[in-house]
């Protein structure tokens, strides 16, 4: 059986087909617009849920890197409060070796000066700063960890805090930024008690040299202290290079999901314009009327 075709018909077909290429040059013209493959979920699902996918991933990489960028700079100024410190007990060793080579009242007593003034210096690197958080201060940085008033009965390090703080660099990877003043600056009894002994001893007129290993100890503490710290600041530099990697990659595999080759959307345009253009002027001839038309 032949089936009837009529005008109406061919008018909704024609109409069908129009909308139909219409979509299609709409689609290809946002994409040339944004240069994305995919403008809404619906356009392709697949791909926008591996697009969502490597999104997410790039997102935790950028904290990944934040992450090591400000642990690295923690672990800088670690680093060189450490080498303060270290310049300032063996300077206070020299001293002490001085102290215990002279008879001179004058030079000793300048010598227990230039202890106290060192003495200051260690609390103010004590106190060291960044972005308002005092490093040696453990977790609870909030507060200064040294306080020069307080007299007893180690030392004015008040900070007892020995909690490490943990930046997390990649999935299932952190590394400890902190090293705890309480493992640098109340060692072996005190690092400020120790320099109060020191000038304790040269005033009262004892041997001050019965100080030299307590001072050495302090010394090879704080090597091992910066020694460990090296060590992670090199776990940082490899940290960046990795996330540098897995970033490039998830950014070229998310251009390929998402970035539209442009060359080839605009010849897909192209063709598209010329079917529509051709359906509309199909479509003019088919619908004008006539009379048969009117007596069907």
């Amino acid at each position: 059986m032949t089936v009837r075709v009529t005008q109406n018909m061919m008018i909704s077909n024609l109409l069908s087909n129009l909308q139909t290429n219409y979509r299609a040059m709409d689609k290809t013209q946002q994409q040339l617009a944004t240069g994305k493959k995919i403008n809404r979920p619906s356009d392709n699902p697949v791909t926008a849920v591996r697009s969502m996918y490597y999104q997410t991933t790039l997102n935790e990489i950028d904290q990944y890197k934040r992450n090591v960028s400000d642990g690295s700079n923690w672990l800088q100024a670690t680093d060189e409060g450490l080498d303060q410190v270290t310049q300032v007990i063996q300077r206070v060793r020299e001293l002490t070796v001085q102290a215990s080579n002279s008879n001179d009242q004058n030079s000793k007593n300048a010598i227990v000066a230039e202890i106290s003034q060192l003495k200051d210096q260690l609390g103010q690197v004590a106190n060291t700063e960044l972005a308002g958080k005092y490093i040696f201060a453990g977790t609870d940085n909030k507060q200064p960890p040294y306080d020069a008033t307080v007299t007893a009965p180690n030392n004015p390090f008040t900070n007892t805090n020995g909690q490490s703080i943990n930046y997390q660099v990649g999935k299932g990877s952190s590394v400890p930024i902190n090293i705890t003043g309480v493992s640098i600056f109340n060692y072996n009894g005190g690092m400020f008690k120790l320099l109060d002994n020191v000038m304790s001893d040269i005033q009262s007129g004892n041997n001050p040299t019965n100080q030299l290993n307590n001072i050495d100890a302090q010394i090879d503490n704080v090597l091992t202290n910066r020694s460990e710290l090296g060590a992670r600041m090199n776990r940082m530099d490899l940290s960046s290079s990795r996330l540098d990697g897995l970033e490039q990659s998830a950014t070229n595999i998310l251009a390929n999901e998402e970035d539209v080759d442009i060359p080839e959307a605009y010849t897909r345009f192209s063709e598209q314009q010329n079917v529509y253009r051709s359906a509309l002027s199909v479509g003019a001839r088919i619908i004008q009327p006539s009379l048969v038309d009117f007596l069907r």
